[in-house]
């Protein structure tokens, strides 16, 4: 299972962002800054985007599912419960995984955005994909919201995973890093070797990496843990 990038590039007025690579299964995290063509790529990749040229090639890849930025942009259905149903879900567990139990009857626009996106995530995470992608999941989010989506991402097993953000502080651990270059998709390579190469790494990884110190992953926990080290 592979989805490969070849040569591709995007050009709008002054906007271009190209690059090439391959993505094998596993837990990819491509950063980027607001503005530097995450959802641009995230479109290309889930097929509903082509790119100006080069190609796109999905090997084994039957399923595939893009979470937009905007939880709002998903909704099909009128309640929390007929919402759920269109994902051939059973309202209950997922309601619950949501924190939203006892809300089926609940019109999805009388939601939060925060709460909705939960609702929107809890959806997704009770299916498996061949090819997952993520743009933006911890927007609308708390920081409290944000380590649990981090932890229900790091669950995931199977399959290719791809985490487009511009968040840097609360993330799940990931196999692979990516990062986007002044308009240039770079494969940074697996994690943990790849963090020295992340130019625009976490702060507080790169101070860990200036006393020496490496995380053996980009998480709350690894890095924590990274940090404790420090204390010795």
């Amino acid at each position: 299972m592979e989805l490969e990038f070849t040569d591709i590039r995007v050009e709008r007025g002054s906007f271009f962002i190209r690059g090439s690579g391959a993505f094998a299964p596993g837990i990819h995290l491509v950063s980027g800054r607001v503005g530097s063509g995450k959802t641009t790529l995230a479109m290309i990749a889930a097929g509903l985007g082509q790119p100006d040229s080069g190609s796109i090639n999905r090997h084994g890849i039957n399923s595939v599912m893009l979470s937009m930025q905007f939880p709002e942009q998903h909704l099909t259905g009128s309640t929390l419960e007929s919402e759920i149903a269109s994902w051939h879900l059973h309202p209950a567990p997922v309601l619950a995984l949501a924190g939203l139990s006892g809300r089926e009857r609940d019109d999805p626009f009388s939601l939060s955005r925060g709460e909705l996106k939960r609702l929107h995530l809890a959806c997704i995470f009770s299916h498996r994909f061949d090819l997952l992608i993520l743009d933006e999941p911890f927007s609308a989010l708390d920081c409290r919201e944000k380590i649990t989506t981090a932890d229900w991402i790091g669950r995931i097993r199977g399959g290719i995973t791809i985490i487009f953000t511009h968040e840097n502080q609360h993330l799940p651990r990931v196999d692979y890093l990516w990062e986007i270059q002044e308009g240039v998709l770079v494969f940074l390579g697996s994690v943990p070797d790849a963090l020295g190469r992340w130019k625009n790494k976490p702060a507080v990884i790169s101070r860990l990496h200036k006393r020496g110190i490496f995380p053996e992953n980009v998480s709350t926990k690894d890095i924590l843990e990274a940090a404790c080290r420090m204390q010795d």
